[in-house]
């Protein structure tokens, strides 16, 4: 049964405008006019990626970051991101990176990267098993565990067929709230029960926390 389906993804910024740049070409995505937040508009609305204002800095790890293909790291640096960890010295296919407001992301390097460059919305988890199973539970979609990795995915939960959620393991626990997070369409009740926790309401829409403390964005269904 699925309690919920995509709606976009949201990024908090102290110079929105600034990082609503950065985020549209490391993306692929056209981002509109007009005063904060700037939405980033792409191929369907569930390609959205909404980059909100926020005054506080970031004072700790973010436990969500966003992986993204590109042709050269250098395009990326040229548009202000910094290198952390060349994949030459991580041992894995990436490089760690962090945007201009310290946010990390990592890269994928690829000779022809697709036009909507967004690959993976990776969630640092205690438990990334449990994690990976709730809210595939909410989604209605099954995991995928790597084998010999603690790591766990999910597919097809948004409109692009390439991007998916990664749940990895980390030792540190959750310290403040995330910089980036993505909305649902679903029933609030029906995710408390599920074990999600209010955290706030806005009248538009409903924070919700997963049993981890992520917190995510619930708006009533529209039928999309």
């Amino acid at each position: 049964m699925t309690l919920a389906t995509w709606q976009d993804l949201c990024v908090d910024a102290r110079e929105p405008r600034r990082m609503a740049d950065f985020w549209a070409a490391v993306i692929g995505l056209a981002p509109r006019d007009g005063e904060p937040p700037v939405a980033l508009d792409g191929p369907t609305d569930g390609h959205r990626v909404w980059v909100n204002p926020v005054e506080h800095p970031r004072t700790a790890k973010s436990r969500v970051h966003l992986d993204v293909y590109a042709r050269a790291i250098a395009d990326l640096e040229a548009l202000g991101a910094t290198v952390v960890l060349p994949a030459e010295e991580s041992g894995f296919g990436w490089t760690v990176m962090r945007d201009p407001e310290g946010g990390e992301l990592c890269a994928f390097v690829r000779e022809e990267p697709p036009a909507y460059r967004l690959h993976g919305v990776v969630v640092d988890c205690a438990d990334p098993a449990a994690t990976a199973s709730w809210w595939g539970d909410v989604f209605g979609v099954p995991v995928t565990t790597h084998e010999g990795h603690d790591w766990h995915t999910l597919e097809r939960v948004t409109p692009d067929e390439v991007l998916t959620l990664d749940f990895v393991p980390v030792p540190e626990p959750k310290v403040g709230p995330n910089p980036v997070h993505w909305d649902v369409q679903g029933e609030v009740e029906a995710l408390l029960d599920a074990g999600a926790t209010r955290l706030w309401d806005t009248g538009r829409w409903t924070v919700l926390a997963d049993p981890e403390g992520n917190e995510f964005c619930v708006f009533p269904p529209t039928g999309r």
